[in-house]
């Protein structure tokens, strides 16, 4: 696990210390109101059956029980809501899968039309997924930053709202819901080990955990083949990196931006960078040991405990397995087994 060493207080894209956020606690609370139950008190336990294995004490908090399979429709849920009671009736996102499929389903809610874009190479059981959720759905022949370039487009020319994962403060303060309701649960845990992509799930959850439990660590993990949000953290300054190279789609953004990691320097007291055997062997744990089917990007978690066990041993650590939207046949390709069930 690449883990680069810091002493130094944030610091923001100027050089200066960070003292602000676009976060806000009262706010986060109030998002309990608006996101439909089924997405909220998700399961947290304690994974007794991993914990031989790892040395450690290991909860986790399940973020894929629900019509979405993802946390993502925390933040869409109050971004729907918003352009709902304006009286907006359409709106457009790009996405890896994970956000289009919460859009759509939090703007059919609502009697919103839905645009998603996204990558012809995208995991295709999300974009059928998107199909069925009854958004419209248009593919670019590039990856998600040409997808975010092309619905940006789209929002120009049609007038209509661009919803922004991690930009749009509000998908992120829905995501800190999950970190209310982790310190509300728990009394106390060592360290949260929370999957790094755009941002607004680790800026979300650490957040409240920094607001609530100062005293738990909060440590961000990306995959080697996409590390631009890590980099930037550990620089204090944004890196964009050139084409991605990981399994871990829902997390392989090249181009962090600039607000979000403003407000993760604030938060987050590591970023690491696991390897995709780790990720692998962390899926296949999850199955094993937990009757999980996850997404590569909700083994994460545990993929950093597995490279550095001396770090997190004896010690309890919560992980947020954070999506199971897979392809049911590179599942069993990476995971190695044919107990997955394609009926």
């Amino acid at each position: 696990m690449t883990r680069p060493s810091t002493d130094r207080a944030p610091e923001s894209r100027d050089g200066g210390v960070n003292t602000g956020t676009r976060l806000d606690t009262v706010r986060i609370r109030a998002a309990r109101a608006v996101i439909a139950p089924v997405f909220l008190d998700t399961p947290l336990f304690r994974c007794e059956a991993l914990e031989s294995e790892l040395e450690c004490t290991v909860s986790i908090k399940l973020e894929t029980a629900n019509p979405v399979r993802s946390f993502k429709a925390r933040g869409t849920e109050l971004v729907a809501s918003q352009i709902a009671d304006r009286g907006e009736r359409a709106v457009v996102c790009a996405s890896a899968g994970n956000l289009g499929q919460a859009l759509a389903w939090s703007g059919r809610r609502r009697g919103l039309d839905v645009t998603v874009v996204a990558s012809r190479h995208a995991t295709a059981t999300k974009l059928d997924r998107i199909r069925a959720l009854g958004a419209r759905l248009e593919l670019v022949d590039g990856d998600h930053e040409l997808a975010r370039e092309r619905a940006t487009a789209i929002a120009r020319h049609k007038g209509i709202r661009l919803v922004e994962d991690s930009l749009d403060v509000e998908t992120c303060e829905g995501a800190a819901t999950i970190g209310l309701e982790l310190v509300e649960a728990l009394p106390s845990f060592d360290v949260v080990l929370i999957a790094l992509g755009g941002g607004a799930l680790a800026t979300g959850v650490g957040h409240v955990v920094k607001s609530c439990a100062p005293g738990a660590e909060v440590i961000c993990v990306q995959p080697q083949g996409a590390p631009a949000m890590t980099r930037s953290w550990h620089q204090r300054r944004v890196v964009i990196t050139g084409p991605t190279d990981t399994i871990a789609d829902g997390v392989a953004g090249r181009r962090p931006i600039l607000a979000v990691l403003d407000d993760l320097l604030l938060v987050a007291d590591d970023a690491v960078l696991v390897k995709e055997t780790s990720i692998v062997a962390g899926m296949r744990m999850l199955l094993h040991h937990a009757g999980l089917v996850v997404e590569p990007s909700a083994a994460l978690g545990i993929a950093a405990i597995l490279e550095d066990r001396d770090r997190f041993a004896g010690r309890h650590v919560v992980t947020i397995v954070c999506g199971s939207n897979v392809d049911l046949d590179a599942y069993s390709s990476w995971v190695g087994t044919a107990a997955v069930d394609r009926s």
